[in-house]
């Protein structure tokens, strides 16, 4: 489904960018015309999470107002939360009971209960909230805000930002903590860089530059080793961790923007959001085995099953793809327009 009418009514200055308020008439899951004004629609990302025990996969797309929970055993959909406007980044806790919901418009984040998806509390992160990532211990959610160039650190029992962080720029949906939870990595938009912060002081301690139009960024078990998406020219970036340099870069399909690392390490899924693809990077040789085609603008939401077996890759229309890595194919379709059928085999 696409915006019927798109229209800029107001440009707030803010640093060296523009944020825009904009009005769309939108047509919903249930078929209504919504109308929705955004406090930053010019900037679209979508958003995958799958459950610790894998039966649950929330997604959404920064340009629809809803969240899609789809039940995977069944490949039917267990609800639809509305009440958001664009809808950035989730996450689930670590013991899969709840799961956390970023909205650059509201300026918050929704703590959802995951057994009756009803929301349990709200965190006050500010317009522009977007990229999330929680501990290991999940006791603590780090926020990126990219129109305040700030990354927040909430308590997650208290419902308190702990710390401010500044000194980036425009840091979108890259976010993540290295294996051990030292060293907080975050993707600037602005600068292409991935700033480093020290999670002990909470405070900047390095970067990493050169790259071209930075998206999803993984990171190795060992901490060693970064794989980081450039659409803008159309490969993937091989970061040395200590040495803070890019030291290859991987020729994938056209604008990649996921960079996800199995959790075995055997493979990086690359994204390509301008031509319907994934690329198949092996980690080790750093060598393209496989491209596989048929998605409809994939981009960085793409989750692995902890045995490595299988991907999810999320559609533009929310649609989700299976894909076996043995094969490296799509073995199963599951969408909120024919979640009464079993998933496609």
């Amino acid at each position: 489904m696409k915006h019927l009418i798109l229209t800029a009514i107001l440009a707030v200055a803010s640093g060296s960018y523009g944020v825009f308020l904009t009005v769309a008439l939108y047509p919903s899951v249930a078929g209504a015309t919504q109308i929705r004004t955004t406090f930053d629609g010019n900037i679209r990302n979508n958003s995958l999470a799958l459950s610790p025990d894998e039966a649950t996969a929330v997604v959404s797309n920064s340009e629809r107002p809803e969240i899609i929970v789809y039940d995977l055993p069944s490949g039917s959909v267990r609800g639809v939360l509305s009440g958001y406007v664009t809808p950035r980044n989730i996450v689930f806790a670590p013991d899969g009971k709840a799961f956390f919901i970023s909205d650059s418009s509201l300026g918050e984040i929704v703590k959802v209960d995951s057994a009756t998806l009803v929301p349990l509390s709200r965190l006050a992160a500010g317009p522009g909230s977007f990229g999330t990532t929680l501990t290991k211990d999940g006791n603590a959610l780090y926020i990126n805000n990219q129109a305040a160039d700030t990354v927040t650190r909430f308590d997650i029992n208290s419902g308190l930002a702990q710390t401010v962080i500044t000194g980036f720029a425009q840091p979108r949906q890259g976010i993540r903590l290295s294996p051990d939870n030292a060293k907080l990595y975050v993707t600037n938009f602005l600068g292409d860089k991935v700033t480093i912060v020290d999670t002990k002081t909470n405070k900047i301690d390095g970067e990493i530059t050169g790259f071209n139009k930075l998206r999803a960024i993984s990171v190795t078990a060992d901490g060693k080793v970064m794989f980081a998406a450039n659409s803008g020219a159309d490969n993937i970036a091989v970061v040395d961790i200590a040495k803070r340099q890019i030291t290859g870069t991987v020729p994938v399909g056209k604008e990649p923007y996921g960079a996800a690392l199995s959790p075995d390490g055997k493979f990086v899924y690359s994204g390509n959001l301008a031509d319907d693809s994934v690329s198949v990077i092996d980690a080790k040789t750093l060598k393209v085995v496989a491209t596989i085609k048929g998605f409809k603008g994939p981009r960085q939401a793409i989750a692995f099953t902890r045995d490595s077996k299988f991907a999810y890759v999320l559609n533009t229309d929310l649609s989700l793809f299976k894909v076996d890595s043995a094969s490296q194919k799509i073995v199963a379709e599951i969408s909120f327009e024919h979640s009464s059928n079993a998933l496609i085999k």
